[in-house]
């Protein structure tokens, strides 16, 4: 399937605050104001943030943990240091939106044997808007052994690459999917959350 997306052309709407992008949260905020320090430009200061998501936050499912409370807002991932690829996609927007930077939602639509076997699931990242490159995707899931996303615009380097049956959601999404949403705030646990991973059946 091609990697095309839909672009969007109000740029405004990949801006805003919500209570899962919630940017002006004092810890958001702090990070934000905190990476944007340490960067030259826009280029960089994506670079910063997305590397920071992607390496300093763990993904949940890498680190199974019942103890640990799923992460639904930015300012959960922050507190809990970890959260489903979901989650780190909501953080990597705040940091960016509170920078004034474009940041929508992508998803898709993949094999997750790993948790279940034969079952699909939906796998979040992100599309930020930069100025020399217009829309690009980048993956903060996080890397291990078999994945290795990078930012490299105008070279997509996401985590997975898609195999037989897999498939991208072409639009760019100005907040989360409403069904990703109700699964993290319905399953509090890892067990929970790897028996009811959100899917999205696709024609």
């Amino acid at each position: 399937m091609s990697n095309k997306l839909n672009v969007p052309q109000n740029l405004t709407l990949f801006l805003s605050e919500s209570d899962i992008i919630n940017f002006n949260h004092p810890h958001v905020k702090a990070l934000a104001n905190a990476l944007k320090e340490t960067s030259t430009g826009e280029y960089e200061l994506v670079k910063n943030c997305f590397e920071y998501v992607r390496d300093s936050i763990r993904h949940s499912g890498d680190f199974p943990d019942n103890s640990i409370q799923t992460a639904v807002s930015a300012s959960d991932v922050l507190t809990f240091k970890t959260g489903w690829c979901y989650a780190k996609s909501h953080l990597l927007a705040a940091l960016l939106r509170a920078n004034q930077i474009p940041i929508g939602f992508c998803y898709q639509r993949l094999s997750c044997s790993e948790y279940q076997p034969d079952i699909f699931c939906l796998h979040g990242l992100n599309a930020v808007y930069l100025t020399d490159f217009g829309w690009y995707r980048l993956d903060p899931r996080g890397n291990k052994t078999s994945v290795n996303a990078q930012f490299k615009p105008p070279v997509e380097q996401l985590a997975f690459a898609l195999a037989e049956g897999e498939q991208n959601i072409q639009e760019i999404y100005a907040e989360p999917m409403p069904i990703v949403i109700n699964a993290l705030k319905s399953h509090q646990t890892y067990d929970e959350m790897v028996q009811n991973l959100p899917d999205l059946s696709i024609e």
